[in-house]
């Protein structure tokens, strides 16, 4: 993750990652190795998705307001194509998903993500007035 300037992505990512290897140990010894996968997977459409949202995000190196919006815009809407592209795929052609598993690790790997504004980026230089 050495390509992502934004230390908060790079946190929640790995909050993401952590929180999806927890569900992981939670889900198969109840559901197997299904549910192991399907937990597993679900968090990887996370992942994805916020891995093509920081390849967005990280390219802009303007200074101007319009500039970071609309960047930011763009880096949101290809991670929603991309959750919805892998989530149509995945519950297509894994026939032995298991829902609650896939789902939920999903959504609880998505809510990490918007944790991202609660984490403190220490990489700016603030300005020393003397």
């Amino acid at each position: 993750m050495g390509w992502i300037q934004s230390k908060p992505v790079r946190t929640i990512m790995r909050w993401q990652l952590i929180v999806t290897v927890v569900m992981v140990l939670i889900l198969a010894p109840l559901w197997g190795f299904h549910g192991a996968l399907s937990a597993f997977l679900g968090g990887v459409v996370s992942i994805v998705a916020a891995a093509a949202f920081a390849a967005i995000v990280s390219r802009y190196h303007g200074a101007s307001i319009s500039g970071a919006l609309k960047t930011a815009i763009r880096a949101e809407a290809v991670k929603i194509i991309t959750m919805i592209a892998l989530l149509w795929l995945v519950l297509t052609f894994y026939k032995d998903v298991v829902a609650v598993g896939f789902i939920g690790t999903f959504a609880i790997t998505v809510l990490v993500f918007g944790m991202a504004l609660f984490v403190r980026d220490d990489t700016r230089v603030v300005p020393q007035i003397k």
